[in-house]
């Protein structure tokens, strides 16, 4: 039997190597490409290891006021962005659970159909442009969107799966529904919390289609939409501050670079959020 398990741990950690390789080999190919010089590039020369190290195009970036604008917007748009998609998820979310709610036969088909089927893109410019009037502010960037129907599934399946006798404890302590929700489920419902914190976060960090239809005002931009111009040459190296022995290296390295700089802080935060979004997506996707 300790023969049968050690070469199964043998077998499972070379699979989980090969996996590793293969997922971590792009990520490094770009690192390295971000920090090697033009020539080496052109010439194929860059693996995962930087050849010919140069910042250049870094310190280009970095060293134009804007950039930290940009990274400021980005910040408030994911942060503000998460808050209201978190909250508005979970208090829809809770009724949902409760399948003693005489309207939930009819409210749990309705999310799911939102899964499916949806407006398109024009009648949603539509509606958050000219509708609601929030063209060029931040509310259009935040709103739309905010409540995900497979965010909504995912956390009313841990809201199920958590005691009843716990809820009636508080009961019996003489809190209302509204204290049970803020003072007994979120407080238990950590994980499935950051699970859904880290979905939100990850795609409002990312997001530059959003802002580039909804966003005139140049200084509002995120850094995804910001970089994207970039790399599309809408705008350009010397417009960013490079000079013109600079432009080459730039327009060499800029789509690697800009790569790094954008996933790097969500690479930073998921460590501390790990042990939860494993635990939440285990609980919400089976029990239940």
């Amino acid at each position: 039997m300790t023969k049968r398990i050690s070469l199964f741990d043998i077998f499972n950690t070379l699979i989980m190597l090969v996996v590793v390789s293969f997922t971590l080999y792009p990520f490094l190919y770009l690192v390295a490409q971000s920090f090697s010089s033009e020539a080496a590039i052109y010439a194929g020369k860059v693996s995962i290891y930087p050849v010919e190290f140069t910042t250049q195009t870094y310190e280009v970036i970095l060293s134009k006021p804007d950039f930290f604008r940009y990274y400021g917007n980005t910040i408030l748009y994911s942060v503000l962005g998460t808050f209201i998609a978190v909250a508005a998820t979970a208090v829809m979310s809770y009724p949902l659970s409760k399948p003693k709610l005489r309207l939930n036969k009819f409210f749990i088909p309705f999310v799911l159909f939102t899964m499916y089927f949806g407006g398109g893109l024009i009648p949603n410019y539509i509606l958050v442009a000219k509708t609601l009037g929030m063209r060029d502010t931040i509310w259009a960037i935040v709103i739309p969107g905010a409540i995900s129907a497979f965010n909504v599934i995912l956390m009313k399946t841990f809201f199920a799966s958590l005691p009843n006798e716990v809820e009636e404890a508080g009961r019996v302590d003489g809190l209302g529904v509204f204290g049970i929700f803020t003072r007994i489920v979120l407080p238990l419902s950590k994980p499935i919390l950051a699970t859904i914190m880290l979905f939100v976060m990850v795609g409002m960090w990312n997001n530059w289609f959003g802002p580039s239809l909804y966003l005139q005002s140049k200084e509002k931009w995120p850094i995804a939409l910001y970089l994207k111009q970039i790399i599309d040459n809408a705008v350009s190296p010397t417009e960013i501050g490079a000079s013109s022995e600079q432009t080459s290296q730039i327009a060499a390295s800029v789509k690697s670079t800009a790569m790094v700089l954008t996933s790097l802080p969500i690479i930073c935060i998921y460590p501390f959020v790990q042990r939860y979004f494993v635990q939440g997506m285990m609980i919400g996707s089976v029990k239940g």
